[in-house]
């Protein structure tokens, strides 16, 4: 397997940002870089990367607080989410200034990515699932051949993601789960925006809302 994960822990809501890169060409992304952007490019330089650009999963500030400021520094374009995030995104700094964040910026993507889009990092490539729920605009990044992807915050290690803000919809998040995820396999892990490593399989079994006993 040529796909390279490094997790880095950002923001005072402990963020997973993902730093990726292929191990043949060392091309590489950053997934959610929500802040703390000098610890991602800590981790880039030690592992000498050429980031190409920046992916989001989706519009809210713990996620994409950095992603402009980043983007400059890099000089790399922000690819994502889907553009029904687009109102969370131009919120950032209204949004940073609620939570005490200094240094979060609105962020305007370069691209918008729907269903179906494919993200070359190097020579492997990753799969867009659009997965509204948490937010309208949520996406998920699938990297089939390690059978990894990078949900964001739509699922997590014994829960799923909150649906209380703005256009979240808890059916929605279900359907996104069940039908966009659960088919990718029950051997698929996944890295959420926060908390541990998981596999959808044993969320299926044990997961606290979305578990197959639970739904029926």
């Amino acid at each position: 397997m040529s796909l390279r994960v490094e997790r880095v822990v950002v923001t005072p809501f402990q963020q997973n940002c993902s730093v990726i890169w292929c191990s043949e060409s060392l091309e590489g992304a950053v997934i959610d870089p929500g802040g703390d952007i000098e610890k991602i490019i800590d981790v880039i330089q030690q592992h000498k990367i050429d980031v190409k650009q920046i992916l989001l999963t989706h519009g809210h500030l713990d996620h994409a607080g950095g992603a402009a400021a980043l983007s400059k520094q890099l000089a790399v374009p922000v690819n994502g989410p889907h553009q029904a995030d687009e109102f969370w995104l131009q919120g950032i700094t209204e949004q940073g200034k609620q939570y005490g964040f200094s240094g979060a910026e609105n962020c305007q993507p370069d691209n918008w990515l729907n269903e179906g889009d494919f993200i070359s990092i190097g020579k492997e490539s990753l799969s867009t699932i659009h997965c509204p729920g948490h937010t309208p605009g949520h996406l998920v990044f699938h990297h089939a051949n390690s059978a990894l992807a990078f949900v964001g915050d739509v699922i997590f290690k014994g829960s799923i993601g909150r649906t209380d803000f703005p256009q979240g919809n808890h059916q929605d998040l279900i359907n996104s789960i069940t039908q966009k995820l659960w088919p990718l396999g029950n051997k698929t892990r996944f890295l959420s925006g926060h908390g541990p490593l998981s596999t959808f399989g044993e969320e299926r079994q044990n997961n606290a809302f979305v578990a197959d006993s639970r739904l029926g």
